[in-house]
């Protein structure tokens, strides 16, 4: 079974704050916006909906890391 990494899945105790900043902060909107349109790519590509090479799915990933650190250090910036 191909695991759920939608940041409410990886972060559930910061759903409110998620939200929040999807609502006030373009840059975190931005990065949340990639961030979930990478992880549906990787997702496409485990599940062969989209066969791809290993190195191009283990950059995909890769690049989801990334962003997920991103993600995370914004959502745990005190809140303004």
């Amino acid at each position: 079974m191909i695991e759920n990494h939608d940041l409410r899945h990886e972060f559930p105790e910061h759903a409110d704050r998620i939200h929040d900043l999807k609502t006030t902060n373009d840059h975190f909107r931005s990065l949340f916006d990639a961030y979930h349109h990478l992880d549906r790519e990787v997702r496409r590509m485990e599940s062969d909906i989209e066969p791809t090479s290993d190195e191009t799915l283990e950059d995909k990933k890769r690049q989801r890391v990334v962003l997920k650190d991103e993600l995370y250090s914004l959502l745990r910036e005190p809140a303004a």
